[in-house]
């Protein structure tokens, strides 16, 4: 799925009224904002970051320290081991780490959701598509 349109579903998920234009810059395809009251707006993250303070759900981004720590953390798993990886063994050792992580856990922090949950989810969603596809499960 690409950042837009991730981009676009939180919007929507978040409560947010449709109007922000994306576009993307380079060869990665970076999500780029450009904000009604200043300076674009670059990265997944940080774009995501910003929707959920308008639309103030704060919550989501962590209630303390360690969880606001954390969810940081599984953001930046999101952006730096999940996008870009595509060959058949990353995404099998990914989702295989991801389950010996989440074994004792609701959540990526715990017991609270978050935005870390809302984008890896996003960012996971075209694996389990393909090994639905692939396996026809």
């Amino acid at each position: 799925m690409a950042a837009a349109a991730e981009l676009t579903l939180l919007e929507k998920s978040l409560g947010l009224s449709k109007g922000n234009k994306y576009s993307a810059q380079g060869e990665r395809q970076i999500p780029v904002l450009q904000t009604n009251n200043g300076p674009s707006l670059t990265g997944l993250t940080t774009i995501a970051a910003h929707l959920v303070k308008q639309a103030n759900k704060e919550y989501l981004l962590g209630s303390t320290a360690e969880e606001k720590a954390i969810v940081q953390q599984w953001l930046e798993y999101r952006v730096t081991r999940v996008d870009g990886h595509s060959s058949k063994d990353d995404i099998h050792a990914l989702l295989k780490d991801l389950n010996s992580y989440l074994e004792d856990k609701v959540y990526l922090t715990g017991y609270n959701f978050t935005l870390a949950d809302i984008l890896l989810y996003y960012g996971l969603h075209r694996f389990i598509i393909l090994e639905k596809f692939i396996h026809g499960f």
